[in-house]
C-alpha cells in the first residue's frame, strides 16, 4: 500500500462516514418546520435506544473485525475462515438482541409504533458487514452505495413527509434507507470471499476478543448516545431535539476524523504486525498534524457561526441550539487527537486494556455529570458533560501511551493550528451581525475559511511539509473530479 492510496481511502471514507449523517442534516431545516421540536425529539429518543441494541447487536466488531480480516487478507484460505466465523458469531448475538428489543417494545415501550418501525434499524446489524471492506482497504464500494440510497432517502422525505402527524414515515424512511444500505454491499462479497461453514472452535476464539472490545464500545455510547435519553427523562422531548440537532451539526466534522482513523486502522494493524514501529510513529505524526488542522478549523469555524447557523438552519424555535454547537464544538480537538491515538496505535498494538480504561473513565464521568448538570441546565448540562468526557478520554490515552509515542511532541505541534483557529474565530465573531443573518452567516464562513486555509498552506510550505500539502491538493482534485 502507497501514499496514493492512503489519500484515495481517506477521501472514500470521508464521503462515507459523511453520508451517513449528512441525511438528517440536509433535511434537518425541512424536518424541523414540519415535524417541531416535540416530535423530533420523540424520534431522536426512540432511535437512541434503538441504537443501543445496535450496539450490543453489533459488538466490538466495527473494530475487531476491521483489525483481524487486515491481518488476514493476504490468505485467501485464512480471510475466508475468518470472515465467515467472525459473522457467525455477530449474526447469533444480533438474534438474541432482536428477539429483546421485540420484548422492550411490548413491555416498557411508550411509543410503540415508532419503536416497532425502528426495528428495521436494528435488523440491519444483522447485514452490516462494513467492517469487512475496511480491512481489505475497499472503500469505494461503501460509498458509492451510500450515494445512491442516501439520495433517495432525501427524495422520499421531502414527497411523503409533510405534516407533524407524517412522523412514522419519517422514521420508516430513516430505518429503511439504513436496512437497505446494509443490504446491497453483499452483492459485491463474493468477489472478495467465500463464505463457509465455521466449526464451532474457529467462532469460540473470536468471542472473548470481541466482548473485550465491545466493551469501550458501550463505555463510549454513555457519552454519546446516554445523554439523549436522560434528557428525556429528566427534561423535555424538545430538549432532546436541541441538543439532537446541535449534535448532527456537530458529526459532520467529527466523521471525517473518524473517517481517517478507519482507514490507518488497518494499515497500522499490518504494520504492527511486522513491527514497523519507527513507520508507524511518522505515521502518527504526520497523521496528527493533519487531523488537529483540521480539528481546529472545525472547532472555531463552527463555534463563530454558530448562533447564525441554528436560526436559519432550524428555525427561531431553535435558537438554543447555537450555544449548544458552541460547547460541543470544544469537543472535536480532544475527539480527533484520540482518534489518531487509538486507531493508529492503541488497537493496532492491541492495547486494549488501556483504550477499555480510558473509555469507562470517561462514561463514568459523563454519565455522572449528565445526572447532576441536566436538571438544572437540560440540553447544556449534557453538552457541558460530553466536554468533560471528551477530554478524560483524549488525556487518558496520551498518558497511557506517553513512554511509546512522543506525545509532547504531537502537542507541541499542533498549537499552531490552535492559535489559527482562535484568530479566524475572533474575525468570524466580528462578522456577525454586519448584514442580515444569511448574508452574515455567507461572509463569515466566506472569510474565516480563506484566512485559516491560507495561514495553513503558508505554515506548511514554510515547513516543507510535502506530504500533508500532496494529501490536500489530492483530495481538491479528486472532490472536482467527482463534481
Amino acid at each position: 500500500m502507497n501514499k496514493t492510496s492512503v489519500k484515495k481511502n481517506f477521501f472514500y471514507q470521508s464521503l462515507y462516514e459523511i453520508l451517513i449523517i449528512v441525511l438528517p442534516l440536509i433535511t434537518s431545516p425541512y424536518i424541523a418546520r414540519v415535524l417541531g421540536a416535540e416530535k423530533l425529539g420523540i424520534y431522536s429518543y426512540t432511535y437512541t435506544v434503538a441504537n443501543y441494541f445496535v450496539l450490543f447487536a453489533g459488538l466490538g466488531v466495527k473494530n475487531y473485525g476491521n483489525r483481524t480480516i487486515a491481518i488476514v487478507r493476504d490468505d485467501q484460505n485464512k480471510l475466508n475462515r475468518t470472515f465467515s466465523s467472525i459473522y457467525a458469531v455477530m449474526v447469533i448475538i444480533a438474534i438474541i438482541v432482536s428477539i429483546i428489543y421485540i420484548g422492550y417494545i411490548v413491555f416498557l415501550c411508550k411509543y410503540k409504533i415508532i419503536a416497532l418501525i425502528q426495528f428495521l434499524y436494528v435488523l440491519s446489524c444483522i447485514l452490516d458487514i462494513n467492517w469487512f471492506y475496511f480491512g481489505i482497504e475497499k472503500f469505494k464500494i461503501t460509498v458509492a452505495r451510500n450515494t445512491i440510497i442516501k439520495i433517495g432517502t432525501i427524495i422520499s422525505i421531502f414527497i411523503f413527509v409533510k405534516e407533524k402527524e407524517d412522523l412514522w414515515l419519517y422514521c420508516l424512511i430513516m430505518a429503511s434507507g439504513v436496512f437497505i444500505s446494509q443490504a446491497v454491499v453483499w452483492f459485491f462479497l463474493k468477489n472478495y470471499v467465500k463464505i463457509e461453514k465455521p466449526t464451532i472452535k474457529e467462532m469460540r476464539v473470536h468471542v472473548k476478543p470481541l466482548f473485550i472490545l465491545f466493551i469501550p464500545v458501550l463505555a463510549i455510547s454513555l457519552y454519546k448516545y446516554m445523554d439523549k435519553i436522560i434528557l428525556g427523562l429528566l427534561s423535555t422531548k424538545s430538549q432532546v431535539s436541541f441538543f439532537d440537532n446541535a449534535e448532527k451539526a456537530i458529526n459532520i466534522p467529527t466523521s471525517i476524523i473518524t473517517a481517517f482513523g478507519t482507514i490507518m486502522l488497518p494499515r497500522m494493524s499490518n504494520m504492527a504486525k511486522n513491527g514497523d514501529l519507527e513507520m508507524i510513529k511518522d505515521y502518527i505524526q504526520k497523521s496528527s498534524e493533519l487531523v488537529m488542522c483540521i480539528a481546529c478549523a472545525l472547532t472555531f469555524g463552527l463555534m463563530g457561526v454558530a448562533r447564525n447557523f441554528a436560526i436559519i438552519f432550524w428555525g427561531i424555535e431553535f435558537v438554543p441550539c447555537g450555544v449548544l454547537i458552541i460547547a460541543l464544538s470544544m469537543t472535536i480537538p480532544f475527539l480527533s487527537f484520540a482518534n489518531v491515538i487509538r486507531t493508529q496505535f492503541l488497537i493496532p498494538q492491541k492495547m486494549d486494556m488501556p483504550y477499555i480504561t480510558s473509555v469507562f473513565v470517561g462514561a463514568g464521568v459523563n454519565l455522572v455529570l449528565n445526572l447532576i448538570l441536566i436538571p438544572k441546565y437540560n440540553a447544556l448540562g449534557a453538552a457541558i458533560s460530553t466536554i468533560a468526557a471528551e477530554m478524560s478520554v483524549c488525556i487518558l490515552q496520551m498518558f497511557f501511551v506517553r513512554k511509546k509515542l512522543p506525545i509532547l511532541t504531537y502537542v507541541r505541534d499542533s498549537l499552531i493550528f490552535v492559535f489559527f483557529g482562535m484568530t479566524m474565530y475572533m474575525i468570524v465573531n466580528l462578522l456577525d451581525n454586519a448584514y442580515s443573518s444569511l448574508l452574515s452567516l455567507l461572509l463569515q464562513i466566506f472569510v474565516g475559511s480563506i484566512f485559516y486555509t491560507g495561514c495553513c498552506l503558508v505554515y506548511f510550505k514554510i515547513t516543507n511539509n510535502k506530504i500533508i500539502l500532496d494529501m490536500i491538493y489530492s483530495i481538491f482534485q479528486r472532490s472536482k473530479r467527482v463534481k
